[in-house]
């Protein structure tokens, strides 16, 4: 079957993106099952997010090594 262009909806911001053939293909290539939820603005956003947590924010995952 041939791969066409796909519309998806960005489920923070709610604006369109294309998720192109190539895109499809790169996901396929990285054996990724799940086509993109969100647009390359917001994933770029909740990666720079993700990367300025201090790394204690997630306290249930210390194990309290730096009390030693």
């Amino acid at each position: 079957m041939e791969k066409k262009d796909k519309v998806i909806v960005c489920k923070d911001c709610g604006k369109e993106f294309t998720f192109t053939v190539r895109d499809q293909e790169f996901y396929e290539e990285k054996g990724f099952t799940n086509e993109p939820v969100r647009c390359k603005e917001c994933r770029d956003k909740k990666k720079a997010e993700r990367n300025n947590r201090r790394p204690n924010d997630n306290r249930r995952f210390n194990d309290n090594r730096d009390r030693f």
